[in-house]
């Protein structure tokens, strides 16, 4: 088929595997990608500037919450109209909206078109995020499959090594219109790339065929209630989610907007976390599979809680980044454990509907989060949230550690579930 050219060779032999649309798919990832955290760190500076703790909870909220709405829809979408379809029109709005976003933050000093344009950008995102989903599978052979995202993988670790830097220095040059102009034009290059990745991927086939939408939007969450090894590293994931969002997006720009130590030093913070992660996500590709599992999960998961602790304790921005730093080593090897041990729980043949649901909350994880940990820092404040978050991540390794004392039961014979995704090609834990 014309839609992937990497399927029609026997053997999934190396040569069948596009490299020059992987590249492209990379590159215009790394461009997206790095102007996307830019822009978080800019708008987040700016709403602290504008309103403090309820002005970067607004924006948040605003960016996560249709986002995580409009997941599933996405995925129908991709499913209805193909990744191409979705892709070049989705990412042409949205430099659109960051042109004309850039153009209105210029003229005014306000709160509400930052809420706007993070409404409408997460909107966006929601529905492009599946299509991107399923580009490397069109791209590469099963067998080859695991070198693509490997690859792909990288760009998901070093973009906020370099957007984060970028965002504070783009702020300090010229506010948060270049930093936004400087978005659009990582859309622009993604836009380029996205073009030369989906040529010659046709629209799919039209078909009246299947159960509904809402029924096949619901078949993750079904699993999740049979499989009790599925379910609890499920938990496991979202705990480590929910409780690492409140502080980096909410509790650190707060803290070093309080203690005077200026937009750089949370992008210093974030940008330390993610070498970290880095550095440990490649020993562990090479090393992963000689570490117990109880290690990868238990161990670095109350590592990972003690750390986050530490950070909301510590005096200065260049201990807290250092700090930031080894919770990030910690996270190298959790984060990719927990969303393996979490694969393989997944009973056979239900990899798509699983992985849908695991999406969806990990999107979900931040609106959440916000919600929660927002109304009880006014009572504990930023410190004493930040330590109540590291709390809650302490249920991750315990809830891996049920999972792991859990069987992993078989499918269901009966009631069979229908694959609502694609299976995933990258994850960003």
């Amino acid at each position: 088929m014309g839609s992937n050219p990497a399927a029609g060779t026997p053997g999934g032999s190396e040569s069948a595997v596009d490299w020059r649309r992987v590249s492209s798919l990379v590159v215009g990832q790394a461009a997206v990608q790095a102007g996307s955290f830019a822009l978080l760190i800019a708008m987040s500076w700016t709403a602290v500037q504008l309103g403090g703790r309820g002005a970067v909870t607004v924006v948040t909220l605003a960016a996560t919450v249709p986002r995580a709405l409009l997941l599933l829809f996405g995925g129908a979408l991709t499913d209805v109209l193909g990744p191409r379809a979705v892709l070049l029109r989705a990412t042409s709005v949205r430099v659109a909206v960051l042109v004309g976003g850039a153009l209105v933050v210029a003229t005014t000093e306000t709160l509400w078109p930052l809420v706007v344009i993070a409404l409408v950008d997460g909107v966006l995102l929601g529905l492009t995020g599946p299509a991107s989903g399923v580009l490397l599978p069109h791209l590469a052979p099963q067998d080859q499959l695991g070198r693509a995202n490997s690859l792909f993988s990288m760009v998901l670790r070093l973009a906020p090594i370099a957007g984060a830097p970028l965002g504070a220095w783009l702020v300090v040059v010229g506010g948060l219109p270049v930093a936004m102009a400087a978005a659009a034009l990582g859309c622009a290059v993604w836009l380029g790339c996205a073009a030369h990745v989906t040529r010659g991927m046709s629209r799919p086939e039209r078909t009246e065929q299947g159960p509904s939408l809402v029924r096949r939007s619901g078949d993750g969450f079904r699993l999740l209630a049979a499989h009790p090894r599925l379910r609890w590293m499920f938990v496991a994931c979202f705990a480590m989610d929910l409780a690492f969002l409140w502080p980096a997006e909410v509790a650190l720009p707060l803290r070093a907007s309080e203690q005077g130590w200026g937009v750089g030093a949370v992008a210093l913070v974030l940008a330390a976390f993610s070498v970290g992660a880095l550095a440990s996500a490649a020993l562990g590709a090479v090393l992963a599979h000689h570490i117990p599992p109880h290690v990868k999960l238990v161990l670095t998961g109350t590592g990972l809680a003690a750390g986050m602790g530490a950070m909301a304790l510590v005096p200065s921005p260049g201990v807290l980044a250092a700090t930031a730093a080894a919770v990030g080593l910690l996270s190298g090897l959790n984060g990719p454990a927990l969303v393996t041990a979490y694969q393989q729980a997944v009973p056979d043949g239900r990899m798509g509907a699983a992985m849908s649901t695991f999406a969806l909350s990990g999107i979900g994880a931040a609106p959440l989060s916000l919600a929660l940990f927002t109304p009880v820092s006014l009572h504990l404040g930023v410190t004493g949230t930040w330590l109540l978050c590291a709390g809650l991540a302490l249920l991750s390794p315990i809830a891996a550690a049920i999972a792991l004392r859990s069987r992993k039961d078989a499918a269901p014979r009966t009631g069979e579930l229908t694959r609502t995704a694609p299976e995933p090609t990258a994850t960003t834990v």
